[in-house]
């Protein structure tokens, strides 16, 4: 089937569609924005690509069209484990240079750097101790 009719079928009734307050949004695999277009859709397009947190570094998945009959052969999954700029370098390279979907980049990326956010530990601030007066009183309160 073509891509525009699996669309005019899925798109306002499919069970990864979440609506809320006058916005579609949609869980699918694949979909990067998690909007209910036809653009981002994993389930209408043939090539689409997904970007999901790995162990240690980032998992870009793509379809590759010519095995959509064979489901678990159709699925190229690729993990980056590099710096933030070494991870969207791949990941561009990956989608956009290669020719894969250009028009996903930006997409892509900027989903690329949320999970490479999501996986960096946070630092611990130390407490400063208080300087005034008031401080060095309420300091000798609770001690």
């Amino acid at each position: 089937m073509s891509a525009e009719l699996v669309w005019a079928l899925v798109k306002n009734n499919n069970s990864f569609l979440v609506k809320r307050s006058n916005v579609q949004f949609s869980a699918e695999p694949g979909n990067l924005t998690n909007l209910n277009t036809f653009k981002y859709s994993g389930i209408a397009n043939g090539k689409t690509v997904d970007i999901r947190g790995a162990g240690r570094g980032v998992q870009v998945t793509t379809k590759i069209v010519k095995k959509a009959n064979t489901p678990v052969k159709a699925l190229n999954k690729t993990v980056v484990t590099k710096s933030r700029r070494g991870t969207a370098k791949s990941v561009a390279n990956l989608i956009a240079k290669s020719g894969y979907r250009a028009d996903l980049r930006q997409a892509a990326l900027a989903r690329a750097s949320a999970v490479y956010s999501s996986q960096v530990p946070k630092k611990v601030k130390a407490a400063r101790a208080g300087k005034g007066v008031r401080a060095q009183k309420a300091a000798a309160k609770q001690a």
